[in-house]
């Protein structure tokens, strides 16, 4: 039996049934009848109507699509439309939202406390039913002037999808142009039944010509008029409004909807900030660090929305389960993480997607398989892990699905091979679930068991499609490419959505933050400074620097590092030059620099986050461990320096060669040798001997005591090469002098 003809029963046993002196409950819709177990959600709109909230709607459809597949009961949305101004292209696209095949299983009512005109009446016109108040009116599309052609059909097509069968393109006409006029029209059937129409002049004649009996006409809207139609006379009249009503909760009444359903989700619309990060190649650290430090960037800038493009086969299980801990602890209030999965998300990267807010995958895209193995003592094979491996798997799957909701036994059935999940229907409410065995025993009698999920069978991993993954509830419903999901995220069009991939600056950044990199850092670092302080070129002093400035740079852009490390190391190596240059002797300023040094670079080497105190004690003590490494490894290069440098080819010509090392060209013009005897640099040095400064001191260099030239340190700030100098202090090998103005007088 057609619709038409189930329209007509209706009404026949309906005017039956009051001839007969009975009342007839009034439904929203003859297509709608009331019924239990129906669930809905109300939804305020926003004026004006941006890509967010366009977003938003088709989101919820979606959800509420899902769950009445799953749970076979009927889905209500009730959207609250304001007045107000928006573009048509959002309209439109919300329009074509609320009018998909992709949610034929939601009734989509527009509920108007307020008048409504303009291009958010066009939202009205898509729902399946209009509910307003009494007052307030509905229509006037062009705000009084006709609507453009191209507008005007695609308005026209929604109506004729018979979606609100209280509309008719004659009523949609009358509200896009004010020259249209609107009929109602009574026909008589040759059953004898009074039907009425609501028609513009033309559809009218065309009537006539087909020798309609029309028993009368009636002007609902007269040419010139705005179409714009009060709620309360259009129920009167029979067209445009299923019912009217002053309140929310007598709209909920209204569906039979239970008053959870007013109760609108958290949130607020707002400008979607989008960033899409790239997974592209096996799970590595590698990968892991990049994807880590990628969104913790996107974090930081203020991005709100985190699309992680994932083909992966899986990859390494620590960094896989590392990265799906990290975008599921991520507030979800701020930023929304979502998983698009093209074509496969397999072992390792289906963890990575478990961990997200939302999954959205292609039709035919993959998703599970994330059995563990390893390989095998021999090498060269592999095996299942043992148990002791999968186990905390398993209660991390738990934990990302509570996170989620997502049935827990669905993940862990991707990680356990023997593991059947079965299909469970709530007694009191409908709802399907997923569950295995376990759990069905802790379930006690509120839920039915039902057939095995196929895909759970014994000796294999759990791997679904895009289409079941929907199915089951572990997936929103799939995309085919980038554009429907930009429309679905609520992406604008304009906006650039560039995929950021791996490049060799990551490459660079992963090596530079080894432990062996670091080490070798920090210790050509200090090497560097210490030849500096020997042999005042300055090219070492600026190669110093480089190596800092890598060993920061790399752990900044891996996380571990701010500012905060960067001004605690620059302090300290202003302290340090305070000791040596200004402050004579080695006390607080020097100790306080060092620690600062150290401090920054154990901390600028770990996050220490999530760890717990004896982790950090650890980390800590490894750090260190590098830095003392560091240290010694430069106290044995110094002392080969020592020994050698004045004769290292290149070297020896940046400093000043101390008498009886430098390899001399006999042909060459030079010294007598009385002034270079090595034996003649041994005498005896007291306190109180004069000499003169052969280098500049700052603090440490040559100084000439007679005939003797010595190592020298100063023991106030920097000497010019040329001062006289007195010896202050002598202790063991080290000569303390300062600057005089000459012989006998101090400065």
């Amino acid at each position: 039996m057609c619709a038409n003809q189930l329209n007509l029963t209706a009404r026949l046993l309906s005017a039956v049934l009051l001839c007969a002196g009975v009342t007839v409950a009034e439904t929203p819709n003859d297509l709608s009848p009331k019924g239990q177990g129906r669930f809905g959600q109300f939804l305020t709109l926003q004026s004006p109507i941006g890509d967010a909230q366009v977003a938003r709607v088709g989101n919820l459809a979606v959800e509420l699509q899902a769950k009445a597949v799953r749970e076979d009961r009927e889905a209500v949305l009730i959207l609250e439309i304001p007045p107000g101004s928006s573009r048509f292209g959002q309209v439109s696209d919300l329009a074509r939202r609320l009018t998909s095949a992709d949610v034929s299983r939601v009734r989509t009512v527009a509920w108007l406390p307020e008048s409504v005109d303009g291009y958010h009446a066009i939202v009205a016109l898509a729902c399946h039913d209009v509910v307003m108040n009494p007052d307030a009116s509905l229509g006037n599309v062009g705000h009084g002037k006709a609507v453009p052609q191209e507008e005007r059909d695609f308005i026209l097509s929604i109506v004729d999808r018979r979606r609100n069968s209280r509309l008719s393109r004659g009523v949609v006409q009358a509200m896009m142009d004010p020259a249209v006029e609107l009929l109602r029209v009574r026909l008589d059937s040759a059953a004898g039944i009074e039907e009425q129409r609501f028609l513009t002049q033309r559809e009218l004649k065309l009537l006539q010509n087909q020798n309609t009996v029309i028993s009368a006409t009636e002007t609902i809207k007269d040419i010139g008029s705005p179409g714009l139609f009060v709620a309360d006379d259009a129920v009167r009249a029979g067209f445009l409004v299923a019912k009217t009503v002053t309140e929310r909760r007598q709209v909920a009444a209204l569906y039979d909807l239970p008053t959870e359903s007013m109760r609108e989700r958290s949130g607020i619309d707002r400008q979607v900030n989008a960033r899409l990060i790239q997974m592209h190649e096996a799970i590595t650290p590698l990968t892991e660090e990049f994807t880590l430090r990628q969104i913790r960037t996107a974090v930081t800038e203020g991005a709100n929305l985190l699309i992680i493009d994932i083909d992966s086969p899986g990859g390494f299980l620590d960094s896989s389960v590392n990265i799906a801990n990290t975008l599921a602890e991520l507030d979800p209030q701020k930023v929304t993480t979502v998983a698009w999965v093209r074509e496969r998300a397999l072992s390792g990267a289906a963890i990575v997607a478990l961990g997200t807010d939302r999954i959205v995958m292609a039709s035919d895209a993959h998703l599970g398989d994330a059995g563990v193995i390893r390989e095998t003592e021999e090498g060269g094979a592999f095996e299942h892990a043992p148990e002791k491996i999968r186990s905390p798997l398993l209660v991390t799957l738990g934990n990302l699905a509570e996170r989620k909701n997502r049935p827990p036994a669905l993940l862990q059935a991707m990680v356990a091979m023997k593991m059947q999940v079965y299909e469970m229907t709530n007694v009191a409410t409908g709802r399907v679930t997923y569950m295995n065995e376990d759990e069905i025993e802790d379930s006690g009698e509120e839920w039915i068991k039902g057939p095995v999920v196929p895909e759970s069978r014994d000796e294999f991993f759990l791997t679904v499609n895009g289409a079941r993954a929907h199915e089951l509830g572990l997936a929103e419903a799939p995309c085919e490419n980038m554009d429907e999901l930009r429309l679905r995220l609520g992406i604008a069009e304009g906006e650039a959505l560039e995929a950021i991939g791996r490049t060799w600056v990551d490459t660079f950044v992963f090596v530079l933050r080894s432990q062996i990199a670091g080490f070798g850092l920090i210790t050509l670092a200090i090497l560097c400074l210490y030849i500096e302080l020997h042999i005042p070129s300055g090219m070492f002093g600026i190669l110093a620097a480089v190596f800092f400035a890598l060993f920061f740079w790399s752990r900044y852009l891996g996380g571990t590092s701010s500012s905060l490390e960067l001004i605690m190391f620059v302090l300290g190596l202003g302290l340090l030059a305070m000791e040596m240059f200004v402050v004579p002797g080695f006390g607080v300023f020097g100790v306080s620099g060092l620690l600062l040094m150290a401090g920054s670079l154990v901390m600028a080497s770990h996050t220490f986050s999530g760890m717990s105190a004896g982790q950090r004690f650890d980390e800590s003590m490894s750090s260190l461990g590098s830095l003392a490494g560091a240290l010694v490894t430069v106290i044995f290069v110094a002392m080969f320096l020592n020994r050698f440098l004045p004769t290292i080819p290149l070297l020896n010509r940046l400093i000043l060669t101390p008498p009886g090392h430098a390899t001399v060209d006999e042909n060459a013009p030079h010294l007598a040798p009385s002034v270079y005897d090595s034996q003649q640099t041994t005498g005896p040095i007291v306190t109180g001997d004069v000499g003169i400064a052969e280098s500049t001191l700052r603090p440490s260099g040559k100084a000439s005591f007679g005939e003797n030239l010595l190592d020298v340190v100063s023991d106030g700030g920097y000497v010019d090469h040329g001062t006289h100098v007195e010896v202050v202090r002598v202790a063991g090998n080290r000569i303390i002098v300062r600057a005089v103005e000459s012989q006998g007088a101090v400065v």
